[in-house]
């Protein structure tokens, strides 16, 4: 059976999960600008921290070849997924599209009949423009819903299938993107693009917003001097509300959610609402709040036990923790930070401590999103919300 020919491009989370499974039935070349990537991937070595990626490109039979962009790349291929970040301009109050635009452009300029997968987030009627801008219906956005750190898990066992456009290749699409997974009966949605792009917001937008609200309610919680852990087991109980996404934080934060809920806010221009304008807001209370209870306890010198959300991630673009930090220091209160990713001494002028016992023994508080059995002994300095000891 003849296998398809595909290009992804952007080795992200999403691009290098996408590769890996696409790559267990096809021949994939995996693109990106950073040339430390490229050679890791060759190397059979993942340069994301994510144990099935990490597993599968060690000892899974892939046909995978990372790449530097290079002419002539798309000139044989059957796909192109485009999975290049997409980051939220303030000025703009929009994603910057312009890696997304280059490579559509350019596989089209090499390969005219090739099909087109957006997997980067996206505004709401993207996908449109470019297909009226290039006229032709071969690109179609198919939005991914993956956690980080665990994002080839997720592409092996997806929540759903989800493609946008108005070509005529949906079949095909689903194939390929069915074929390597593990879930049996996978739900399949097709619809046009802008409704699959609007999908993709309002999920994130979502999630979001229910991590907002337990986050409020565990600031009432203790304010009130009310056990939090009773209060959110009660509401769980009740199907209509459930126990996903209720561990209180010090905020949502993360590569996705904070861009994706404002890119859904300005889609709104003229538009009625107010849910998601006060996720946003809600999201930035909850970290004052945060620091307000750090300060009250007046210490001299606050730790913060890594700048990364949650276990298993290795990004920190966008943490909750980088705003409390910001407004501890502002009361005068020295800060110092335990993150062993971090190979400097400083991050943003705070002093980057990578000796565990010397970061315990000098922080009079340790701040902790999230904690785990390397803070256990250490229980009577930390000051989290983990309640539940799970992401």
């Amino acid at each position: 059976m003849k296998k398809n020919k595909i290009v992804v491009v952007g080795l992200g989370y999403v691009g290098l999960s996408n590769s890996i499974l696409l790559a267990l039935n096809n021949s994939v070349t995996a693109v990106d600008i950073n040339i430390d990537k490229v050679n890791l991937i060759n190397k059979g070595l993942s340069p994301l921290k994510d144990k099935d990626i990490e597993n599968y490109l060690k000892n899974e039979s892939l046909d995978i070849h990372a790449e530097i962009p290079h002419v002539g790349i798309y000139k044989d291929s059957d796909f192109a997924v485009i999975a290049t970040s997409t980051n939220y301009d303030e000025q703009t109050h929009s994603f910057n599209t312009d890696s997304v635009e280059k490579s559509i452009e350019n596989a089209i300029d090499e390969n005219p009949n090739i099909i087109i997968l957006i997997r980067s987030t996206v505004p709401v009627g993207f996908t449109d423009q470019m297909i009226e801008k290039h006229q032709m219906n071969n690109i179609y956005f198919v939005p991914e819903f993956l956690r980080e750190g665990s994002a080839l898990h997720d592409s092996l066992y997806p929540s759903r299938i989800l493609i946008g456009g108005s070509g005529n290749k949906f079949r095909l699409i689903e194939s390929i993107l069915k074929e390597g997974t593990k879930k049996n009966d996978i739900d399949l949605l097709t619809m046009n693009a802008a409704e699959a792009e609007s999908s993709k917001l309002f999920s994130n937008t979502y999630l979001a917003m229910r991590v907002a609200f337990f986050n409020e309610l565990d600031s009432f919680a203790q304010t009130k001097n009310l056990k939090t852990k009773n209060i959110i087991n009660s509401l769980s109980l009740d199907p209509r509300i459930g126990s996903g996404y209720n561990n209180p934080s010090f905020g949502y934060g993360g590569y996705c959610l904070p861009k994706d809920t404002k890119q859904l806010l300005a889609n709104y221009k003229n538009i009625p609402q107010k849910l998601m304008e006060a996720t946003i807001e809600s999201n930035g209370l909850r970290k004052k709040f945060i620091a307000d209870e750090v300060v009250k306890m007046k210490p001299k010198v606050v730790g913060i036990y890594r700048l990364v959300m949650k276990e298993g991630s290795d990004n920190f673009r966008e943490s909750s923790i980088q705003e409390v930090i910001k407004v501890i220091a502002s009361e005068g209160i020295k800060v110092i930070i335990y993150e062993p990713l971090v190979n400097n001494e400083s991050f943003d002028e705070f002093e980057i401590l990578n000796d565990f016992k010397s970061f315990s023994k000098q922080s009079e508080i340790i701040l902790a999103n999230r904690i785990n059995e390397e803070l256990s002994s250490l229980s009577h300095k930390v000051f989290t919300r983990d309640i539940f000891n799970v992401d």
